[in-house]
């Protein structure tokens, strides 16, 4: 890093002994994390505005000056590190889906780390007349794979198996090209929801029957075409709806979180729910304990109570669904006389609610989000994204995107975050930062309160990586200036540059800053 000593009639101007601010009382370091503290701290302010504790944009660009912070001893300072909103708007449609193109029904995404990615679903493999199967290579696999009528589409030996009926899996090294490696669970574990990936196998839960109490599968060969083993019920959810998503905490632990629909008609609201529940178990194949929801957006009960029949649970599992007989015919479900199904009850709630649901979650650096269908009150249905500091605490809706059902999931591969939905757009994303950040840090080397050395401009953004073991878990690199060439001073200040470079609704939104000491 170059150091230039500047001292203009401007900069001795806006960085005068009239422009200070006390020193810290943490000597050790100086942060700003309130709305308060970017005020106080303010000598000059461009183009941002600070609200809920955020430095954002207002237009394209905008530049923060800060108040020389000063210190009766010399200090050094070390880094400087910047963290952002956790909203995340920074997504893109991609220009094709990135799913395989035989894929059907809500896709799974699990990684099991660098070049390393799974997608599962229901192959709609249809055959293709005339066309002829050709040996085929493909770099990262060292399987004979064959060519199919699709371009970026390959069959590895699993896929000669029989189909089973349930859930199949593709891999890829590079999340373009996709090899087909045949079933993953059978025909009854067809409602397929959420996997992880634990030292060494996958963990693929399933409804039995559809929207009711996640059952496992555990397979430890996602290439040989056939189904791991059966592990059977792992949660009796109390409350019917399931879909749910599974992420394991940094301690090892499950996390269940599902649709809860005791208080809404889900038949019609897309067979989503306000109210997600969520519980605990410390391997995932069950006892799993029931907390606190992770999401609760109902209404005002009323205290009146109503049921309406689902489709699959009496057809599906009569034993456990005996259901009931319809003696006459009913014009709202389109169920005729001398039909058999099972009913939900369910509160009624006022007014109409939002309904959540097809859950699918990620955390970046202790920072979890969950992604799932977002079906407002008397509105179409949509991509929802929500986020919480802790599985601990609920989840907030922060952001919405695309048309349509989505039942997504979502993961980190090649250095990016891919949503991935049955609609007819997927989308990317660099990461919840938002660029541009520029940032530059002065020094007041003489005590006369003014600056006379800068660091160089440099662009700061956070990175992401993969964490060993982890699906689900991705490890977060702060942006961080190192200033450890900087000399000691017993004045510090710093200067930040937002700019809007993308395409879509999001803009740069710092958070905080710290400035650290030696």
């Amino acid at each position: 890093m170059n150091f230039t000593k500047t001292l203009t009639g401007l900069s001795a101007l806006m960085l005068s002994s009239m422009l200070t601010l006390s020193a810290a009382n943490n000597e050790n370091a100086w942060r700003i994390d309130t709305a308060e503290d970017w005020k106080t701290a303010q000598r000059e302010i461009q183009g941002l505005k600070v609200d809920d504790n955020l430095l954002s944009l207002v237009d394209q660009q905008g530049v923060y000056h800060s108040k020389l912070q000063r210190f009766e001893q010399k200090r050094s300072a070390q880094s400087m590190t910047l963290t952002a909103s956790t909203k995340w708007e920074n997504w893109e449609a991609t220009k094709k889906k990135i799913t395989p193109p035989t894929l059907g029904d809500a896709p799974i995404f699990l990684v099991k780390g660098p070049n390393d990615y799974w997608i599962m679903g229901r192959n709609r493999n249809k055959k293709t007349k005339g066309f002829e199967a050709k040996e085929a290579n493909l770099e990262g696999f060292d399987v004979p794979l064959k060519t199919t009528p699709h371009p970026h589409l390959f069959d590895a030996p699993g896929a000669a198996q029989r189909n089973q009926g349930g859930y199949n899996a593709w891999q890829s090294r590079d999340m373009i090209n996709w090899v087909h490696h045949g079933s993953v669970t059978p025909k009854h574990a067809k409602w397929s929801t959420t996997a992880e990936f634990v030292d060494g196998k996958a963990y693929i839960y399933y409804d039995f029957p559809n929207d009711q109490d996640p059952h496992l599968y555990i397979d430890d060969d996602l290439t040989d075409g056939k189904p791991g083993k059966d592990m059977g019920l792992a949660f009796k959810d109390p409350s019917d709806g399931s879909d749910c998503t599974i992420i394991r905490d940094l301690d090892g632990k499950f996390h269940l979180i599902y649709e809860d629909y005791s208080p809404i008609n889900a038949r019609k609201h897309s067979w989503d729910s306000p109210l997600a529940g969520h519980a605990i178990s410390e391997d995932g194949k069950g006892d799993f304990k029931i907390l606190a929801p992770a999401v609760d957006d109902r209404t005002e009960p009323t205290g009146k109570f109503a049921e309406y029949p689902h489709p699959h649970w009496h057809l599906e599992d009569p034993k456990n669904f005996p259901g009931k007989t319809l003696q006459e015919d009913n014009r709202e479900y389109r169920l005729k006389k001398g039909d058999t199904r099972a009913f939900a009850k369910y509160e009624i709630h006022s007014p109409t609610q939002n309904a959540y649901g097809d859950w699918a979650s990620i955390a970046i650096g202790g920072q979890y989000y969950l992604v799932g269908d977002y079906h407002p009150a008397n509105k179409k249905i949509r991509i929802g994204i929500f986020t919480s500091p802790s599985l601990d605490q609920k989840f907030e809706l922060i952001g919405e995107l695309g048309n349509g059902h989505p039942d997504p999931d979502i993961g980190f591969a090649e250095g990016k975050f891919y949503l991935i939905n049955q609609t007819n757009k997927d989308y990317v994303s660099p990461g919840p930062w938002v660029e541009k950040v520029e940032a530059r840090v002065g020094v007041d080397t003489t005590n006369d309160g003014k600056v006379d050395t800068w660091s160089d401009w440099q662009q700061v953004k956070e990175k992401y990586d993969y964490i060993k073991g982890f699906s689900k878990q991705v490890k977060r690199l702060p942006a961080s200036m190192d200033l450890s060439q900087l000399p000691e001073g017993y004045g510090f200040c710093f200067e930040l540059k937002l700019s809007d470079t993308t395409k879509n609704k999001s803009k740069p939104e710092i958070n905080s800053f710290e400035l650290k000491f030696k």
